[in-house]
């Protein structure tokens, strides 16, 4: 007798329905074939010890299991379900009717209940796809898959719900969740009138925030760079629909969605360690997972102490902050994540922290401060568009009892600039911000008069600014003049753009 169920594989963010031939004869040995892993030979002993707590009985003849496409490696403990309702088919304990329109997805304790899996919302989005009627999953993660419209969403508690229900003699109400209440966000801990003094560095942030430019904050200990850039998620815009769906499927697929969670709301903030690896940062494995920039993704990624991280592991941003992707590639396939993240680096002026303070003396040796700075490469750094210096505040503005402008008004007006943006590049697929434009959306909405022409021309001469530095003053100077709500460039737009490349090599620690 053969019997089939579907359950999914995750290969990237994104799903591939996997079919699960079962077959019985004659015999008593169990063969589990179609490049299952080590953890999908195991669900062997844990299917037989829920099936003896249970109740059900493990039949007792020759059973072969098929997991097809078998050149594609199937991975982890969510196929334990699937294959103990296909043998329990196969040996008549189940109706066969149903089998062939749900995807069954999850991992049995050995009680028979059922813990939560990685990657429900993708395989949702698939089965949907591909026309199922639904989905059967653990119950903890069914507000999870309940956000794909269509779908019919089980949530079970243990291995005999399931059978209940697919004999018909349990009714599981499907799961529903409201997408117009999934929109509200999350409770912002840090808000910007909390910060005393540091004008200035607000006043860039904001313009970052308008256009998703890469920010570098350049300054001493203690200075604030850290304070501030915790609060730059509470004056980007709320995430579309589609951003959170995004956002979502790669936190489900990296295992850290939470139980009973449904769509991620609020942009992310990622602040690795600066001992992180290579893989950490841009995602891997034998079996690629998400790393730092795709978790991420249309979120922010602080990377505080920036020269303190190996070299090679910081070079691994240079392509993804260009293509707001990565490819993970192994010898018999390769791996897409998405890396839309806006940058946020911070470091100290120099090893001693205290280069051009103010009021204390740098303690460096000659020649010690450009070594520091080196740490961090040309073309790095041609790749973050504003370069800030972050002087300490002094104490009569820390003494200041009045509250600063909060993060809900600095947020009105990054949104208005955003949809400026927006409306700008209707036309132009995957282009949302100004730090997306292409050289020719440069050309046509970046237009100078002679005057700008002119000093554009005198910063690159001095600062000896490369063409991508060029390129991006422009877009800095497009954020500065939506911001303002002015349709074309003007000469202080360019002036302030041009003014947050003052950190380039040729005028820094010289």
């Amino acid at each position: 007798m053969l019997v089939k169920t579907f359950g999914c594989a995750i290969i990237g963010i994104n799903a591939i329905i996997v079919t699960i031939e079962v077959n019985s004869e004659k015999g008593i040995q169990f063969f589990l074939v179609g490049l299952p892993d080590s953890s999908v030979k195991e669900s062997y002993q844990r299917i037989v010890a829920s099936f003896s707590n249970l109740g059900y009985k493990f039949p007792k003849k020759r059973i072969t299991i098929n997991m097809a496409p078998a050149d594609i490696r199937k991975e982890g403990s969510a196929y334990d379900l699937p294959l103990a309702v296909g043998i329990m088919a196969v040996s008549d304990q189940i109706n066969v009717s149903q089998l062939d329109r749900y995807v069954i997805m999850g991992e049995l304790s050995l009680d028979g209940a059922l813990n939560p899996i990685r990657g429900v919302l993708p395989m949702a989005i698939q089965a949907e796809k591909e026309g199922y009627k639904g989905i059967i999953v653990p119950k903890e993660n069914a507000r999870e898959a309940a956000v794909v419209e269509n779908l019919e969403v089980i949530g079970a508690e243990n291995l005999s719900q399931v059978v209940d229900f697919l004999n018909g003699s349990l009714a599981i109400a499907p799961e529903r969740v409201d997408l117009d209440t999934l929109t509200e966000e999350e409770v912002c801990l840090y808000d910007f009138q909390d910060v005393k003094g540091q004008e200035g560095l607000k006043r860039a942030l904001e313009i970052a925030a308008s256009g998703s430019h890469n920010v570098l904050l350049i300054g001493s200990p203690g200075s604030g760079k850290t304070m501030l850039a915790k609060r730059l998620p509470g004056i980007l815009p709320p995430m579309t629909l589609a951003e959170a769906l995004e956002t979502t499927k790669i936190h489900s697929v990296a295992g850290l969605m939470g139980r009973n969670r449904t769509l991620l709301t609020a942009r992310p903030f990622r602040s690795p360690h600066h001992s992180i690896s290579d893989a950490g940062l841009c995602g891997g494995g034998s079996f690629p997972q998400p790393g730092e920039i795709s978790l991420a993704n249309n979120g922010v990624l602080f990377l505080d102490e920036v020269p303190e991280m190996q070299r090679h592991t910081l070079e691994i941003l240079r392509q993804p902050m260009e293509d707001r992707e990565i490819t993970i590639s192994r010898a018999k396939f390769s791996v897409t994540f998405p890396a839309n993240f806006m940058l946020v680096a911070a470091m100290n002026p120099c090893p001693c922290g205290y280069y051009n303070h103010p009021d204390r003396e740098c303690v460096c040796k000659p020649g010690e401060v450009q070594k520091y700075l080196n740490k961090i490469s040309g073309p790095l750094m041609d790749r973050i568009d504003l370069h800030v210096e972050v002087l300490p505040v002094p104490y009569n503005e820390l003494s200041d009892v009045r509250r600063g402008e909060p993060s809900a008004e600095i947020r009105k007006r990054v949104i208005a600039a955003r949809k400026i943006q927006e409306e700008r590049y209707k036309a132009y697929p995957g282009i949302h911000s100004n730090a997306q434009m292409t050289t020719k959306l440069l050309q046509q909405y970046c237009c100078l008069d002679q005057r700008s022409h002119e000093a554009l021309h005198n910063a690159m001469r001095r600062l000896g600014l490369s063409a991508r530095a060029y390129d991006r003053i422009l877009k800095v100077a497009r954020t500065i003049a939506d911001l303002e709500g002015v349709a074309n460039i003007q000469y202080d737009h360019l002036a302030e753009a041009i003014n947050y490349r003052s950190l380039d090599r040729d005028s820094w620690g010289s």
